[in-house]
């Protein structure tokens, strides 16, 4: 790497801690730049499997990286499971701020299940297991303490295809755009809406909303 490349990267890395930091993340420098190995592996693999539209790097920290760390401080319990993860967000980047919880990302898609196992492996994530599955046909042990989902279904769906998933207290974490009035007009028991609100990603100056949800029986 040259040394123009390694001062470009610094600030990169720089940029990602300082705005992290905006969204209550305290990020070290370490893990600053395993996310920033993280887009290096997607950007690699999107050129044979357009696992992204989004190729350049400033948008793919901003909409990638901070929109996943954006919701971190509303997951909890140890087990998280991320449906529809497709090129591991917000799962990926959660994942490595709390080693101390174990992630399961599940997606139906084969390559993008490989891509996730390998970047688990790259980033040396122990905490994470692919899952290659539909999620409406997963029945887990015991239910995950939290849900996560982004851009994944309207939301009745959602919560309809995540059920078997959940149990008392588990929390389902919808990350949308707009405020979704119609999507949460539609939710009917043994679904609750338990809170919904804006989420401010630094950078973005879209529109980004998150659903909390939590089943009364499943």
């Amino acid at each position: 790497m040259s040394g123009a490349d390694e001062r470009t990267r610094l600030t990169e890395r720089a940029q990602l801690i300082e705005r992290a930091r905006l969204l209550n993340v305290a990020l070290t420098d370490a893990a600053a730049e395993r996310l920033q190995r993280l887009l290096d592996e997607l950007t690699a693999w999107s050129r044979a499997y357009s696992l992204t539209a989004i190729r350049e790097r400033e948008p793919m920290l901003t909409r990638h990286l901070l929109d996943s760390l954006s919701i971190h401080e509303e997951v909890r319990g140890d087990s998280v499971a991320d449906v529809g993860a497709g090129a591991g967000f917000p799962g990926l980047p959660l994942a490595l701020v709390s080693p101390e919880r174990r992630f399961t990302l599940i997606d139906s898609s084969g390559k993008k299940a490989r891509f996730l196992a390998h970047a688990a492996r790259a980033l040396a994530l122990a905490n994470v297991t692919v899952a290659h599955a539909r999620v409406e046909q997963m029945r887990p042990d015991r239910p995950f303490d939290t849900v996560t989902a982004r851009a994944f279904a309207a939301l009745p769906e959602l919560l309809a295809k995540v059920q078997g998933l959940c149990g008392p207290g588990t929390r389902v974490l919808a990350m949308k755009g707009r405020h979704p009035a119609g999507e949460l007009a539609a939710v009917e028991p043994p679904w609750r809406i338990v809170g919904v609100r804006p989420l401010k990603v630094p950078g973005l100056a879209e529109e980004r909303h998150l659903i909390i949800a939590e089943c009364r029986n499943p």
